[in-house]
């Protein structure tokens, strides 16, 4: 038995809940799966996994065994880096989720510069919104706009967003252009509500001496940026993101910016991971990355 591979497999069972799923994640057979855990299980003299009908969860001993398998497969891959001539060229797979805006935008459009210099670097990137587990859908690295709600992982400041207050053309014949917070009074908003939160977003400015929160009627709630920016489009009233995302829209002409000089308060994009993550290669390299192309003049992020 090779216990390191056996160790992996142990943890990607315990991470996605199932043998099934981790087969499929380390694309190995089931039944290869099934006789690791046997035969790991036997060497060690304890039960690792509580088998149900509906799922499978670590027992005590299979916690503690758990801890100790992410270290030493963390420091393993490290210390194989550390030593292999090949250290300055990490290789692997990386996999990252992100909003969809980011990616499509400004990650995307930049990574052939990231594979050129990391060419054997094999990227999974999935695009969305939802809060998404890291360690049980085996994510390496997140990207996510606004503060950090998870304490329990790395976070990488990569940039302050600026951002700006829009409509559509129609919605401004319809309901005038506002010239004043007092205006405001007269309009509606597309509500924004955070899939990871469930808290919902009206509008908010950066005046001298205070954030001001300015809630609006409302005929339509998302929960998604694009979704956000389609009922915008569509006239459902005023929104608020970032300029990236809109930079698209303005050329277009169809959306405008509103009430220029009320400034809406910027967002913060970070970069976050798992702390066993913390001395991965290719999590270190594609995050330094990302610092160098969020401070890039032209990257879309600030005005």
């Amino acid at each position: 038995m090779d216990r390191f591979n056996a160790m992996r497999v142990f943890t990607r069972i315990v991470e996605l809940g199932g043998f099934a799923k981790a087969a499929d994640s380390l694309q190995l057979p089931r039944a290869s799966v099934t006789i690791l855990i046997k035969q790991l299980e036997a060497h060690l003299g304890v039960q690792l996994l509580q088998r149900t009908t509906r799922q499978v969860s670590p027992t005590l001993d299979g916690t503690a065994y758990y801890q100790r398998c992410v270290q030493l497969l963390t420091d393993l891959e490290e210390t194989e880096a550390v030593f292999s001539t090949r250290s300055q060229n990490p290789r692997g797979t990386l996999s990252i989720d992100m909003p969809s805006g980011i990616g499509r935008l400004i990650v995307i459009p930049a990574l052939p510069t990231f594979t050129s210099r990391y060419p054997q670097i094999e990227l999974e990137i999935s695009l969305n919104d939802r809060p998404v587990d890291l360690i049980r859908e085996g994510v390496d690295c997140v990207l996510r706009g606004g503060p950090a709600l998870d304490e329990s992982l790395v976070a990488r400041p990569l940039a302050m967003m600026d951002q700006l207050t829009l409509a559509s053309p129609g919605y401004l014949k319809r309901m005038g252009v506002p010239q004043t917070l007092d205006d405001l009074a007269r309009h509606q908003m597309v509500e924004y509500v955070s899939s990871a939160s469930g808290k919902r977003f009206g509008l908010e400015f950066a005046l001298a001496n205070e954030l001001r929160s300015v809630n609006l009627a409302k005929t339509v709630a998302v929960n998604s940026s694009d979704g956000y920016f389609s009922a915008c489009e569509a006239g459902y009233g005023l929104i608020q993101a970032p300029h990236y995302h809109a930079m698209q829209q303005l050329a277009r002409g169809t959306l405008v910016e509103v009430l220029p000089h009320l400034p809406v308060p910027t967002m913060a994009l970070t970069a976050l991971y798992p702390p066993h993550r913390q001395l991965s290669r290719r999590v270190r390299v594609f995050v330094d990355w990302l610092v160098e192309l969020c401070a890039r003049p032209g990257s879309g992020l600030q005005r």
